[in-house]
């Protein structure tokens, strides 16, 4: 193409992007055989790019079990999958777009059914760190009732009964995930309506069957959190099964303390230590769905109906907790004298302080909470014991019992103690 052969009539014309063309070309083959599979997983956009070890089949099974994330944005076109070995003769290539600059990263395993397995996981591992600080995510189910959106999750340890009770709960409420519940600040819920990973053969992979071929009804246009549940499975400890002891267990429903439900949530919550004031935010989702419950059941069967009561709306808890100050004073420390560090967040909940270190929330009862009080400077340690004794009187050996609450902070990491 010659110079004159850029303008006709006067007007220039574009020229030829033989990248972009050949890139678009290749979308279209790729999009029309099924080898790639566009998946929205929390807003990122994911796509997958299958190794020629796995058959039309196989390709068209996963288009079928992610038919509920299917992205509608423009795809990213992964890098070939790697050539197949002898041990690990299924690949995959996966690409997504980041708010960053996007990712890819490569699969391979022994089989398909493992293959697929892990490809669930790792999508769901990425799309949690994309939305790190932005969305409360608890590791956890999720049904919504289908005339007001309001959406109970069910939090759980993998391995316990979750999946088992979104297959029951979904054919009568919409499944709105069975992994992760993703909710942003004003109690909007995300859908994630990924494949269920249904157990198979002891040893074997988890089979990925998608929610139309298991009969789940679907999400809501808008749901919006309504109440968290922690599902309690009699029996399910040890891998006996439910009912083992000969007794049948009718579901019994019950409110958890604050307290308690901040300890058992925020090990099953995804990256919350990304969140600004991370327990505080905690604190006001539990007061927004009027508190955490607990549901102890033997049979999945029995859920429906044990819970039907939380879809109802219900008003918003009182606060019991107040935030407290975190500041600690910086510089050297003298030796021997003490200083509580900085935390992430803490809350007073009743007489007791939660203190939330990373990931780990610590709870400071009895004399804890004025050694943490008392400790914002650093203080020697018979000043230390004189501002406790002011508080909890000065019983005979008060020294030695707020010595021994002082190395065991210390232990947990909530003092530091001055040395030279």
């Amino acid at each position: 193409m010659n110079g004159g052969d850029k303008e006709r009539g006067g007007e220039p014309q574009p020229e030829w992007n033989f990248s972009s063309a050949w890139d678009s070309r290749l979308f279209e083959d790729l999009l029309s055989g099924g080898d790639l599979l566009c998946i929205d997983v929390l807003g990122t956009q994911f796509s997958v790019r299958w190794g020629r070890s796995v058959t039309e089949e196989q390709r068209q099974s996963m288009r079928s079990a992610w038919a509920r994330c299917a992205s509608s944005g423009a795809p990213t076109l992964p890098p070939l999958p790697k050539e197949p070995t002898e041990s690990l003769p299924f690949s995959a290539s996966v690409s997504y777009l980041s708010m960053y600059d996007g990712g890819t990263f490569p699969l391979q395993a022994a089989s398909f059914a493992e293959l697929a397995e892990v490809l669930t996981s790792r999508l769901t591992a990425a799309a949690i760190l994309e939305n790190a600080g932005e969305l409360m995510m608890l590791h956890a189910c999720a049904v919504a009732s289908p005339e007001t959106g309001a959406v109970v999750a069910l939090v759980d340890k993998s391995g316990t009964g979750r999946t088992t009770a979104a297959l029951v709960l979904a054919r009568t409420y919409g499944y709105v995930s069975d992994e992760t519940v993703a909710i942003g600040p004003d109690g909007s819920v995300v859908p994630y309506p990924k494949p269920l990973s249904v157990k198979q053969e002891s040893g074997a992979a988890k089979q990925q069957v998608g929610p139309d071929e298991l009969g789940l009804q679907p999400a809501p246009a808008k749901p919006v959190i309504q109440s968290i549940v922690l599902l309690d499975r009699v029996g399910a400890d040890q891998g006996a099964e439910p009912g083992a002891d000969g007794q049948d267990h009718a579901p019994v429903l019950r409110q958890l303390p604050l307290a308690d439900a901040l300890f058992a949530l925020i090990p099953d919550s995804s990256s919350q230590g990304e969140i600004d004031q991370p327990l505080q935010s905690l604190c006001r989702l539990i007061d927004r769905v009027g508190g955490v419950w607990q549901v102890t059941y033997s049979e999945a069967a029995d859920l429906p109906k044990a819970l039907e009561p939380l879809f109802r709306k219900r008003r918003r808890s009182k606060p019991e907790w107040a935030a407290v100050g975190l500041e600690a004073e910086s510089g050297p420390i003298p030796d021997g004298w003490f200083r509580r560090v900085e935390p992430m967040d803490a809350v007073a909940v009743g007489d007791d302080l939660l203190v939330m270190l990373d990931s780990e929330i610590v709870r400071l009862s009895g004399i804890g909470p004025a050694v943490w009080e008392a400790t914002a400077a650093a203080v020697p340690p018979d000043h230390l014991a004189e501002e406790v004794g002011a508080r909890h009187g000065r019983q005979e050996g008060y020294q030695a019992a707020v010595a021994a609450a002082a190395e065991q902070l210390i232990a947990k990491s909530v003092l530091e103690r001055g040395s030279d």
